[in-house]
């Protein structure tokens, strides 16, 4: 069975898409998860034994992973070329190109396919930086080690005449320091360099953990659908931390009774005949929009994503749809109609937006804002807005399209009125 120099990379893009961690991965196919990452990054041949564990692992022939199509090729190489337009490449011959020369088309796909994902990884890196608390507070306890061995260090080395006494208790304050410092260094490298398959998805809070169990069972609970929701305890126990079995506990009792709401034959029919359109869907069974937006989204296959976000802006659930970057960390951008509708409860916001790429992909987005008030009308009042982005398969033409971006840190347009902060990957007009 014939290798390719973009094995490794289909073989990622599989298993992202699958929703599986390279832990998991590896494990199911008896390999080491640091062999895996190897052979994902194309550092490393895989034997076709390996290969078809991989395949069966997945659930997918060997085939598609050891050879890739023209088509799919030809794909790679346009969406490189239009990855840096000023090189001006001819991409009217992409396929001569790739005939004659079938090694470096391949390795120039295999590069761009890394420069894409070397992008991601700085987007995430960022997030984990900017963002996640325990690395802040684990360089906390370091400097704050640090800074206590200075001082003794200092007064140790500055004072020579010091009784033996105030001697021996420095040297054992500087003793616990050191040994809090080690112990804090230990613990920052094991939570930066834990393994392979955690670094890799970016695992750091119980949001993460709950999307990551989503993501792997497709966003579908079936179990659920069938009025079996005790079926999920085990699955549920098994969740890292405590935060984050409250929330999946909380989402699948959501969907519960969005599936009582909207059962799902009757709903997958109304959609059919509808189209993706919540109010229409919401009216047709009596019940709210964003129950509507949801069940659109979770449903087995959808290829719609889903935002989420309280009064504070705060994204509280991301399902991704493909081509369209969720910010894992912070504040996203605020151009989203997620947040138009956050400030119109009750109206209905539609745009059509264009997040940052070289494909130009369109995305229609649908949000809508609810209000309630679970302390009565004296009460404070809760809003609860959601944003429903579907693929635009429609050409562009004329429409008016609404630039946007992932959150303002890590979007590469310039000249964007809403920008709150620099780009660390530098504005370039997108």
């Amino acid at each position: 069975m014939p290798m390719t120099a973009l094995t490794g990379t289909r073989l990622r893009e599989r298993r992202l898409a699958a929703g599986l961690r390279q832990a998991d991965l590896a494990e199911r196919a008896a390999i080491s998860p640091s062999y895996l990452n190897l052979i994902e990054h194309n550092r490393r041949n895989v034997t076709p034994e390996v290969l078809a564990r991989l395949a069966a692992a997945l659930g997918i022939e060997p085939q598609a992973l050891a050879e890739a199509s023209a088509g799919a090729l030809l794909d790679d190489l346009r969406s490189a070329a239009a990855a840096l337009p000023a090189a001006e490449a001819e991409v009217a011959r992409a396929e001569d190109f790739a005939g004659r020369f079938p090694g470096w088309a391949a390795l120039t796909a295999a590069l761009h396919g890394r420069s894409v994902a070397l992008e991601r990884a700085v987007a995430a890196l960022n997030d984990r930086l900017s963002h996640d608390p325990h690395l802040s507070a684990a360089l906390h306890e370091l400097l704050s080690a640090l800074a206590g061995v200075r001082a003794t260090a200092a007064i140790l080395a500055e004072t020579p005449d010091l009784a033996a006494d105030w001697r021996d208790r420095f040297h054992r304050n500087l003793y616990q320091d050191s040994e809090r410092l080690a112990e804090g260094a230990e613990a920052l490298v094991a939570y930066l360099d834990r393994s392979e398959a955690a670094a890799d998805e970016g695992v750091t809070a119980p949001q993460d953990e709950v999307e990551l169990w989503l993501a792997a069972r497709g966003w579908h609970l079936p179990e659920v659908e069938g009025g079996d929701p005790a079926a999920l305890g085990p699955e549920l126990e098994a969740l890292a931390s405590g935060a984050a079995r409250v929330l999946a506990r909380a989402h699948v009792a959501q969907v519960a009774e969005d599936a009582a709401a909207l059962p799902q034959p009757a709903f997958a029919q109304a959609l059919a005949e509808d189209g993706p359109d919540p109010a229409r869907l919401a009216a047709r069974f009596g019940c709210g929009l964003l129950a509507a937006m949801r069940r659109i989204a979770l449903l087995p296959g959808a290829k719609a994503g889903l935002v989420t976000c309280d009064a504070s802006g705060t994204l509280l659930f991301r399902k991704p749809a493909d081509g369209f970057a969720l910010p894992r960390f912070g504040a996203a951008c605020p151009l989203w109609p997620l947040y138009a509708a956050l400030g119109r409860p009750g109206a209905p916001v539609e745009a059509l937006v264009a997040p940052p790429g070289p494909d130009g992909q369109v995305f229609r987005c649908l949000a809508f804002a609810e209000t309630r008030l679970p302390l009565g009308f004296a009460g404070p009042e809760l809003r609860l807005a959601a944003m429903l982005i579907l693929p635009d398969p429609a050409p562009r033409g004329t429409r008016a399209v609404l630039p946007v971006g992932p959150t303002c840190r890590i979007c590469p347009r310039g000249g964007c009125p809403a920008r709150r902060e620099p780009s660390i990957l530098g504005e370039a007009a997108a």
